[in-house]
């Protein structure tokens, strides 16, 4: 027998269904209606000017007049007791949909950002003297799961200047072409081309031809620098003055003509990280033919480790070092993954406090319908069909209010999404606020939220069941 056709969901049914409906509530419905939809036509169609207020203010009325519109709806067809119930499951389910999407968000940005301008696995020695790099490649490149080319890198802190202001800055060498295939960074480009660091810069406003650099759009900014200009690169050996005499010699310092400005939309890199040509890296190190490490990309990301523990294996593991980009960025996933657990646990308890209203709409309707259990079950239903009769009625209560959970949540995520509201990055690292709905999550919501739904009707169900008929008829 289908599902709808039981007489134990007819009756539960029946129980929660409101018979006559308001007038004032029904106006209160369509009004709330007209409203959402009148804010939220505005808020996606309308231009607004870059600097106003109004998109956020209409993307806040629209979604509580969304709100109040899913609450009198359910007025129109329930008790005052059941649409309490529905509504607190429903703002439970709402909340945690957008706070999981929110926090899958933030993981994802992060990791398409620390992907951007970082490779999937990066091999790197103990000690200074990596200069068989040549020899590595050769072996890395043979590796099932690894993409050609493998790229070598020079790696060091650095000090950077533009006219009278300075900063601390990473320096990473790249050979151009390899570097295009193993990092994102050529898409990174809003000024120049990655491609310029093979060859010298011709100076903006008179001046002689310098090597290229690359910066980030934070740092050009902090320095004032725009392309053209003259930057000066000052070596690590220079940034102690206590050794200049002792080693005898004086700081190395080379210029740089800008090249190109980078923007990865990671506040980190775009703040502290450079480019220059790898052998102009090694020149300013002096350190001779010798690199940081190499890095690579694969063709799987998720497989990492497993790639990382053959690469492991093809050198012959001591003196290399084989590093993720998991193990790279350990403390931030790490961080984002527990954030994103006890945000999840909050709200979950929000949803088992809005359970005990359940419980509580069960218990007084199983005490409001005494007689009438007395009565079936003096005509012969059985006890587990009376149980099955209020586990059908307060599961309905469940499945109403995470349907419109779901539905309310996915429209703030895609509100938030066509928002694009802005973040500092100098506190979040990242510009602007992610949102990554995921199907999985949504089950596994909805899934748990039902769960525990069924679990807080077997209470009042089984009293229901319990009930004596000549207890429901005794007074009558």
């Amino acid at each position: 027998m289908p599902l709808f056709d039981r007489p134990e969901t007819f009756v539960g049914w029946r129980y929660l269904f409101r018979q006559r409906r308001s007038p004032s509530v029904i106006a209160a419905t369509a009004l709330a209606g007209v409203a959402a939809a009148v804010q939220l036509s505005l808020f996606l169609f309308k231009q607004f000017p870059p600097d106003s207020v109004a998109p956020g203010m209409l993307a806040i009325g629209g979604v509580l007049c969304l709100l109040l519109f899913c609450t009198f709806l359910f007025l129109n067809f329930f008790s005052v007791f059941t649409t309490i119930s529905m509504t607190g499951v429903f703002w439970g389910v709402a909340a945690l949909t957008v706070v999981l999407s929110v926090a899958s968000g933030f993981q994802q940005e992060f990791q398409n950002k620390v992907l951007g301008v970082n490779a999937h696995i990066l091999i790197m020695k103990y000690g200074l003297d990596f200069s068989e790099y040549r020899d590595v490649v050769n072996k890395v490149e043979q590796v099932k799961g690894v993409k050609k080319p493998v790229a070598p890198f020079v790696f060091n802190e650095m000090m950077i200047g533009h006219n009278a202001i300075r900063a601390g800055v990473i320096v990473k060498g790249v050979i151009p072409d390899k570097a295009a295939s193993v990092l994102d960074i050529k898409d990174k480009m809003i000024e120049g081309d990655l491609s310029a660091l093979d060859r010298p810069a011709a100076p903006r406003e008179g001046g002689p031809v310098l090597p290229s650099i690359l910066l980030g759009r934070e740092l050009a900014k902090k320095l004032h620098a725009r392309l053209g200009d003259t930057i000066v690169l000052m070596s690590p050996s220079g940034l102690d003055p206590s050794l200049w005499q002792a080693e005898g010699r004086e700081p190395k310092v080379r210029e740089y003509r800008v090249a190109g400005v980078f923007y990865s939309g990671f506040d980190e890199y775009d703040r502290r990280l450079v480019y220059i040509n790898l052998a102009e890296a090694q020149a300013l190190l002096e350190g001779g033919d010798v690199v940081t490490g190499v890095e690579m990309q694969i063709d799987d990301v998720d497989d990492s480790r497993k790639v990382a523990r053959a690469i492991d294996r093809a050198l012959g593991g001591s003196p290399y070092r084989i590093i993720d980009w998991r193990e790279l960025n350990h403390n931030l996933f790490t961080a984002l993954k527990l954030q994103k657990f006890v945000l999840t646990l909050l709200l979950f308890i929000i949803i088992l406090v809005a359970m005990f209203g359940v419980i509580a709409t069960m218990t007084m309707l199983v005490i409001d319908k005494t007689r009438e259990i007395a009565i079936i079950k003096s005509m012969g239903m059985r006890s587990s069909s009376v149980a099955g009769t209020f586990q059908a009625a307060g599961m309905t209560i469940a499945a109403m209010g995470v349907a419109a959970g779901l539905g309310l949540g996915l429209a703030v995520c895609m509100i938030v999404r066509r928002y694009s509201y802005h973040l500092d990055p100098r506190v979040y690292l990242i510009d602007k606020l992610p949102v990554k709905i995921s199907i999985m999550e949504l089950v596994i919501i909805a899934g748990v939220t039902l769960a525990i739904s069924f679990l807080a009707t077997l209470i009042p169900s089984l009293r229901a069941a319990s009930l004596r008929p000549v207890e429901g008829l005794r007074y009558e």
